[in-house]
C-alpha cells in the first residue's frame, strides 16, 4: 500500500500524444520460454528489424535487469515473482512512453505472466511463447546453466528442478527448433501488421 503522501502525478503529454509523434502505437511483446529457447536472440533481432522500419523499440532483457534494478533478487519462488512484477511495471512505463517494448523473461509461472497482462489494456500485451524442447535447449546450453543445474551447482533452475508452465493461449507461438530466427521475426511482424500495430507500408519496405 502506498503512503498517503505518495500522490500520482499526471503528465501534460499522454501516451496517445507520443504515439502520434512516433507514427505507430506502443505495445509489449512478452517473450516467454525455457532458458536457451531463443527469447533474447529473437528479441534483439526483432528490435533491429523494427528499427529499420522506424519503429521506436527497446529490449528489456531478464539478465540485463538482474545486473541493475533486480540485482538484489535471487531465484526463489517469491523472488521470481517480484522479478516479473518489476519487469511488468517497467514494461508498462515504456508502453506509456510510446515505445514498442520487447520483454524477454523466462517468466515460468502463468500466474505471474497473467498478473503482468492485467496491467495492460487489450491488444497492448502480446504473449510470445518461444517453444523449444528442453532437450534442444540443454543441447544448446549457451550459458552453461543446464550443465551446472544437472551437476547440482545451480538450484531452482527452470526445467530441471523448477517447473515451467507453458502459456495456455498465447497470441504467438514460435518453434525455434523448427523455424529460423528470420522466420520467427517475420511471423511476429506479420502478426503486428495484421493487428494494426505496425503500418503495412513499413512491413512491405522491409520484407519485399
Amino acid at each position: 500500500m502506498n503512503h498517503p503522501s505518495v500522490v500520482w502525478q499526471s503528465s501534460k503529454i499522454n501516451r496517445e500524444d507520443r504515439c502520434v509523434l512516433n507514427q505507430h502505437p506502443s505495445f509489449v511483446l512478452w517473450f516467454t520460454g525455457l532458458s536457451g529457447a531463443g527469447k533474447s536472440t529473437l528479441a534483439y533481432e526483432l528490435e533491429r528489424k523494427l528499427h529499420e522500419m522506424h519503429i521506436r523499440s527497446f529490449v528489456l532483457d531478464g539478465d540485463n535487469l538482474r545486473h541493475g534494478i533486480n540485482s538484489n533478487l535471487g531465484f526463489s519462488r517469491e523472488e521470481r515473482r517480484e522479478n516479473i512484477r518489476r519487469a511488468g511495471e517497467i514494461s508498462k512505463l515504456f508502453v506509456e512512453a510510446g515505445i514498442a517494448t520487447l520483454a524477454s523473461f523466462i517468466s515460468p509461472f502463468r500466474e505471474d505472466r497473467e498478473g503482468v497482462r492485467a496491467r495492460f489494456a487489450p491488444r497492448e500485451f502480446i504473449e510470445v511463447y518461444v517453444e523449444c524442447p528442453i532437450e534442444e535447449c540443454a543441447r544448446r546450453d549457451p550459458k552453461g546453466h543446464y550443465k551446472r543445474a544437472k551437476e547440482g551447482t545451480m538450484k531452482n533452475f527452470t526445467g530441471v528442478d523448477s517447473d515451467y508452465e507453458p502459456p495456455l493461449s498465447p497470441e504467438i507461438v514460435l518453434r525455434t527448433d523448427e523455424q529460423t530466427v528470420d522466420q520467427c521475426c517475420e511471423a511476429i511482424v506479420l502478426y503486428l501488421s495484421a493487428s494494426g500495430l505496425i503500418p503495412r507500408k513499413k512491413v512491405s519496405a522491409l520484407w519485399d
